[in-house]
């Protein structure tokens, strides 16, 4: 469904227990809520289940511009008042525990706990040049440049030489078809993003998960989330890229419950 918010229409979808506490999966740059299909069985039985296209992602909005984070969070945010849920679990994996960590810094009464996968809290001088560069190639030749750079940062080698799977081409298919202009405008948000010195703020349940191999995000970056932020943990998974979710989903699903299970 879509829904009116901060002035853009935002897709989501709801399913599972309307009767449970609402977990919200939000994607990575470049994906929509189709990359958590791999987690609606083990979270649609107990949790009243949120995937929210990020602006410019999926069938949401894609206004022209360069976006800020704070747009990402405020749309968010809208979202929640929209569909009148006062309180998630946030599950971010990539650009959405970037948004989840500025959530728990800024609308920590909207939270229940978070849960950032394979993220990272700013993005380091030595790898701005690759984001430069991402984002003119993506200018000059479209969405279709994107995609093998970026099912290698997502998947092992491993992993890709496989018989492909309905996750990874229903992945792969999306980024080479979605908008440039989301895409762009989420790419500025993420380089401009600078939440190290805020982490010690966040003050909700926090558990931390990334792949071992995630060259994108790596296991240090996890590191200093999991220092930084007071009331979390930490839980890497081997033979994991980027989406560690897809890639190793027992074990990131085993993860993940076993996290809400205490709450």
């Amino acid at each position: 469904m879509k829904i009116k918010a901060n002035n853009i229409e935002i897709n989501c979808e709801l399913s599972g227990n309307p009767n449970g506490e609402t977990v919200v999966l939000s994607h990575s740059l470049g994906s929509s809520g189709i990359m958590w299909k791999p987690q609606l069985p083990v979270l649609e039985t107990d949790f009243n289940v949120l995937r929210i296209d990020t602006r410019g992602h999926g069938k949401s909005s894609a206004p022209a511009g360069k976006y800020s984070m704070n747009d990402l969070i405020a749309d968010m945010v809208a979202v929640l008042n929209a569909l009148e849920i006062e309180k998630v679990h946030w599950v971010g994996l990539s650009m959405g525990g970037m948004i989840g960590q500025g959530l728990g810094i800024h609308h920590s009464n909207r939270l229940n706990s978070l849960c950032l996968c394979d993220t990272m809290s700013l993005i380091r001088d030595h790898t701005m040049p690759v984001w430069t560069k991402r984002v003119e190639i993506c200018e000059k030749n479209g969405m279709e440049s994107m995609v093998e750079s970026a099912m290698e940062r997502w998947f092992t080698d491993s992993y890709r030489k496989q018989p492909p799977t309905p996750e990874y081409k229903e992945i792969r298919e999306q980024i080479q078809t979605m908008s440039t202009t989301g895409y762009l405008g989420c790419c500025h948000a993420i380089i401009n993003m600078n939440f190290l010195n805020q982490l010690e703020q966040i003050q909700v349940p926090t558990h931390i998960i990334v792949g071992d191999q995630d060259m994108a995000t790596p296991v240090s970056e996890s590191k200093v989330m999991n220092e930084a932020i007071t009331n979390s943990t930490l839980e890497i998974i081997r033979g994991a890229a980027h989406f560690s979710n897809v890639e190793q989903a027992d074990t990131f699903n085993h993860s993940l419950v076993s996290f809400l299970n205490t709450l």
